[in-house]
């Protein structure tokens, strides 16, 4: 290719020189003129020559640059109206004013997009535009689109990216998950079979979980009598959580109508990350199933919120002595090792979080280690009050109680934290305590949910117990013969338990009633019990004003709003909600009000029936099977109900498809 910048530049020289060469040529003429003649016919040769040469150049540069600009010419109208993507010039109310060829194939009614709105291609363009962005992803009779947005020039152009979008979703669906699946009570349930028995057991477990996985795709591997791993992909998970893991019920109900079907409990790991990584996560998920009580599948990611499955059982009791015994020695030790024991229990302490406070203290000074409880008396529910008094007016046990300053003055790198009746951060009564100490002890009855103390040296999470008070008093019974319990202390932990238990009523096994005996030999008072438990007739007259408002949904549900602009006590909505428990046909209650924080919560109850756990969860809230509550913020009353009503539809819809 001709270098036409250059061109000017040596015809110049090429001027020079042969100005020079005629001055040279006249003084050879002057002293030779024969040998002058013959050097002006080789110049004048040599000057024509540069000369033609020069024109062919510049006629063939012509020539290239002519054909050059017509190429380009074609190749930019190729551009604008064959390439694969699209481009469309809108005007200022956001209408079609030209669309190159490409685009007007998702014309539906004419041949052209012109006069269009651009809502016609997708509902988020002018929003996207409004909102000054600089791109934006859009769908297109089945096309994905990648739209870059020109406003000054009121241009787009969009980029076809449905091959790259399903590559991702390929990418996406073939991500591996790994199922760690348990037999919960398998152990429990096979200790008195026979052989035989408990072959046949194993066979029917392992025919539906075979069936199962091959008719989802699942590679299934039995790894002990009650363990199974089971490797899959993100889209067969999709599918198992469509029909809401419906092998859980499977498995339930494969002995028919036992009292203690086998069930199972499955840890799911899912996430862009190595196979050790993604079995840890998958362990970690199964003891949060197992946590809760089991009969559940927890699934993890890598990054992102825990989803539950199942749990609409009572968990089975399955604690055994020897465990709480091995606990209970195990709290000595720590004790023991301790430079002082600080007891704290949940915000707004209800009677068993105070009762078992109060017998880990008596373990504190079994063992001759200062204790202490934290109380801070300006977070105190109505429903305590008396008891409070009672204890105020036992000076011994009253000095044990410190306020939150004292205590985080007292706490060293070596004293014990024992946090009781909760094991979520948040929910304790003093949260900066958390960090003062290296030993953690967790005693709750609680279903574990996703947030968890950090690092907890000892953990005695039974959600099988009606209370933390029963464990507690479990854990005394194997605790040297020091210090006797106290009257009021044993009447504490007995009130603890018969608040939680609704007299005996919910939640009740056999331990409940050991606990509750050896608590009455110590000399517990079942009518001071009664007198704790007693209320005022103002309380008693605001309750029946909520009770008033309830409407009765799904033929046995009962959802009761308090009255806007009056705030109401947790303890308050959470007495309606049992009461409305104890009306005819009613086998679960909702009360929603709003609170003296602003805030709107809910006090949820149930017979067993309904889940009111796993409806609360998905409100941000949390609890039991049977006995659950939430707290939301920013909302109203009404819109809450309205939120509950859905996810109640939502609940039973998947309970009537499966």
């Amino acid at each position: 290719m001709p270098d036409l910048q250059k061109k000017p530049t040596l015809s110049s020289h090429l001027w020079v020189i042969y100005l020079l060469s005629v001055i040279l040529l006249g003084v050879i003429w002057y002293f030779q003129w024969m040998l002058g003649l013959i050097m002006t016919v080789v110049l004048a040769a040599s000057f024509y020559y540069s000369i033609r040469t020069e024109r062919a150049l510049l006629q063939e540069a012509e020539q290239y640059i002519s054909t050059i600009s017509h190429r380009i010419k074609k190749v930019g109208e190729e551009a604008l109206l064959e390439m694969p993507f699209g481009i469309i010039l809108y005007n200022e109310d956001y209408n079609i004013e030209w669309a190159n060829p490409y685009m007007n194939q998702f014309s539906e009614e004419s041949d052209s997009l012109v006069g269009d709105s651009l809502n016609k291609l997708s509902e988020n363009l002018i929003p996207m535009i409004k909102e000054n962005k600089d791109s934006v992803w859009i769908e297109i009779d089945e096309y994905k689109f990648m739209t870059i947005i020109r406003k000054e020039e009121r241009l787009l152009y969009l980029l076809d990216r449905t091959d790259q979008e399903e590559l991702e979703q390929m990418y996406h669906n073939e991500q591996t998950i790994l199922a760690i699946i348990f037999l919960d009570n398998y152990e429990e349930i096979t200790q008195n079979m026979d052989d035989t028995a408990k072959s046949q057991l194993n066979s029917q477990v392992t025919t539906v979980l075979n069936n199962w996985s091959s008719h989802y795709g699942l590679y299934l591997k039995r790894t002990s009598q009650e363990r199974f791993l089971a490797v899959g992909t993100k889209e067969i998970l999709q599918q198992l959580e469509k029909v809401k893991f419906d092998i859980l019920d499977d498995v339930r109900e494969m002995n028919g109508a036992e009292s203690n079907p086998v069930t199972l409990s499955i840890g799911v790991g899912v996430g862009n990350i190595s196979l050790p990584e993604l079995g840890e996560l998958a362990q970690s998920s199964l003891d949060l199933a197992l946590g809760r009580g089991g009969d559940q599948v927890a699934i993890k990611e890598d990054q992102g919120k825990v989803r539950f499955y199942g749990g609409k059982t009572n968990p089975m009791e399955k604690r055994t002595r020897v465990r709480a015994r091995v606990i209970s020695h195990a709290l000595k030790e720590l004790v023991k090792a301790s430079d002082n024991v600080i007891i704290m229990g949940h915000k707004s302490p209800d009677m068993d979080s105070l009762g078992a406070a109060i017998g880990v203290l008596n373990i504190a000074k079994t063992n001759n280690i200062d204790g202490h409880i934290v109380f801070d008396p300006n977070d105190l529910d109505t429903g305590v009050y008396r008891f409070v008094d009672a204890i105020k007016s036992d000076e011994e046990l009253w000095n044990y109680f410190i306020d939150p300053e004292e205590a985080e003055e007292i706490a060293t790198n070596r004293s014990l934290l024992v946090i009781v009746d909760t094991h979520k951060p948040s929910m304790v009564a003093v949260e900066s305590l958390l960090h003062k100490s290296e030993y953690k002890v967790v005693i709750d009855h609680h279903r574990r949910g996703e947030e968890f103390i950090d690092n907890p040296t000892l953990v005695y999470m039974e959600p099988y117990a009606s209370s933390t008070a029963e464990l507690v008093t479990e854990l005394l019974e194997y605790q040297p013969k020091g210090t006797k319990l106290k009257m009021l202390e044993a009447t504490a932990l007995l009130a603890g338990i018969i608040v939680d238990t609704k007299s005996f009523t919910l939640r009740t096994g056999s331990r409940t009633f050991d606990a509750a005996s050896y608590l009455r030999s110590k000399g517990a008072d079942t009518v001071l019990v009664q007198q704790f438990m007693k209320e005022d007739l103002d309380l008693y007259i605001k309750r029946s004003k909520i009770i008033e408002r309830a409407k009765i949904y799904r033929e046995h549900i009962a959802i009761a709003k308090a009255e806007t602009g009056t705030a109401y006590s947790p303890v308050l909505i959470a007495q309606t909600a049992d009461t409305l428990l104890t009306m005819t046909g009613i086998t679960a209650s909702f009360v929603i009000s709003e609170r003296e924080d602003g805030r709107i919560g809910i006090s949820a109850r149930s017979l067993g029936e309904v889940n009111v756990q796993v409806i609360m969860e998905k409100m941000n809230g949390g609890g039991h099977l049977t006995n659950a509550a939430t707290q939301i913020e920013d909302t109203t009353i009404e819109d809450t109900e309205a939120f509950l009503i859905d996810i109640l539809n939502e609940y039973y819809e998947g309970r009537e498809s499966e």
